[in-house]
């Protein structure tokens, strides 16, 4: 019988900063990889905020794979097509998306932020996730020791590996980024703000009756995008599970002395910061509940506290990691919720990393930084394309300007459509999975895109198979 060489796999302790729902996918990923792990998140409790949010084959393949798709489409509608409309109703385009399955093998799904995050949450044990964890302090230990993270509350923890899930104004970054630039080491880019170039308030209703939104009673979503003919505004309300609507408000911010005040103000996630823009908005009109229906028909129904307002900001980083520190999701890669990507690519950037890891030799820095660096090698350039298309669907769906005002013009009336197919293709074919576990067969008409292979994991497959032909 050939020997086959399978070095062991070494044991390495891992601390995630960032309960949402990039640490929490990461924690499932190493659970199923036998790693050790601790999720420190700064918040005390979980607030059940956030409301509309898609999925599609770029990660359900995932869901499918670790037996979580059933759940996720218990809780959803699917999403057949979106319609936009200008401030008086008139109808502007239709977006569709009805072929999705036939191409992927999988549905466009929409659904309530916070039930998929329970649901991601109950496949991490709770001893796993430490709630009111305020980092203060990361160092790298010398002599390739690790990490030590010092919390606000004088408690310390240690590892070999820190994964920083902590969105866009992330305290991993901010802590690697400056021990990066009193060495000289960083990019002149990654040292400037990101960018705002809106505010949006979003919510969920109560229950509300379907003979009055007689739409609520199909099994498919309807999803209703107006644009403002005048000012920055404009608003979504889409129909999901339960007999609810999920809706946003994205206020367009022009001047970046307004967006840096806004920023500094630090009000995003408080319901109390809502008030102000619930009053200026609650006469604009709704394609729902008939003549006359307007946004306060929905902002009356929404319980106040989990009616949030959040800035949302845009950037790629160039520097993904450093030492034994690396980033995930927002930290590295912030985008607009336009194109319904930043949860996909966080998750995306969880499977990836997981995959690197599971191939990791050893615990030195070299081993290390190589597992990092081939992370970022395989999500850079899917990353960089989202951010991009969430600019434009930006432009398109939100933009206000002269400028964004023609480009939509010329988008939603010139441009054929076999464009919009071509690029809706490219993009259903990236569909990562874990490669150290068996992989879900493509589903649908176009291919997924080849992955890396595990070099491990195929060890670990010819030792089985070595063993049962000898058996």
């Amino acid at each position: 019988m050939t020997n086959i060489y399978l070095p062991a796999r070494p044991a390495f302790r891992v601390i995630i900063v960032g309960a949402g729902l990039a640490g929490l996918m990461m924690g499932i990923l190493f659970d199923k990889m036998g790693i050790s792990y601790t999720i420190l998140e700064r918040a005390p409790k979980v607030k059940p905020l956030g409301a509309l949010m898609s999925l599609n084959g770029n990660i359900l393949a995932l869901f499918d794979q670790l037996g979580l798709l059933e759940d996720v489409m218990k809780i959803s509608k699917i999403n057949h097509s979106t319609t936009l409309y200008n401030e008086k109703l008139e109808k502007l385009a239709e977006v569709g998306v009805g072929d999705y399955k036939d191409l992927t093998g999988y549905e466009y799904i929409v659904f309530s932020r916070p039930e998929l995050y329970e649901i991601i949450r109950q496949r991490v044990p709770e001893e796993k996730v430490l709630m009111g964890k305020r980092v203060n302090k990361i160092r790298q230990l010398p002599l390739n020791g690790g990490v030590e993270v010092v919390c606000h509350d004088h408690s310390v923890y240690t590892a070999d590996i820190l994964v920083g899930a902590d969105g866009a104004y992330s305290t991993t970054r901010y802590h690697m980024y400056k021990n990066m630039t009193e060495a000289g080491t960083l990019p002149a880019s990654d040292a400037e703000e990101l960018a705002m170039p809106y505010v949006c308030m979003v919510g969920t209703t109560n229950p509300q009756d379907p003979e009055k939104y007689p739409e609520l009673k199909d099994s498919v979503t309807h999803l209703r995008h107006v644009i403002g003919n005048e000012g920055p505004y404009s608003w979504t309300v889409i129909t999901i599970p339960g007999n609810r609507f999920c809706w946003s408000v994205m206020a367009q911010i022009t001047d970046p002395e307004e967006a840096r005040q806004m920023r500094q103000s630090n009000l995003e996630w408080r319901p109390d910061a809502t008030e102000g823009l619930v009053n200026t908005i609650r006469n604009y009109p709704i394609a729902f509940g008939g003549e006359g229906a307007v946004l306060g028909d929905i902002l009356d129904v929404t319980p106040k506290d989990v009616m949030s307002k959040v800035m949302l900001e845009e950037k790629l980083f160039e520097t993904w990691y450093d030492g034994n520190i690396v980033l995930i999701g927002d930290a590295c890669h912030k985008m607009l919720p336009t194109s319904g990507q930043g949860a996909i690519n966080a998750m995306q950037d969880a499977t990836i990393l997981a995959n690197c890891l599971y191939d990791l030799e050893d615990l030195s820095p070299e081993s290390i930084l190589k597992s990092f660096s081939d992370y970022r090698n395989q999500r850079y350039t899917h990353a960089k394309k989202q951010v991009a298309n969430s600019q434009l669907n930006a432009k398109i769906s939100s933009g206000q300007t002269l400028k964004e005002k023609v480009i939509r013009h010329v988008v939603l009336n010139f441009l054929p459509r076999w464009v919009f197919s071509l690029s809706f293709v490219k993009s259903a074919a990236y569909r990562p999975q874990v490669t150290f576990l068996p992989m879900v067969p493509d589903k649908g008409t176009v291919a997924s895109l080849p992955q890396k292979h595990s070099k491990r994991h195929q060890a670990e497959q010819a030792v089985r198979a070595a063993a049962v032909d000898s058996a």
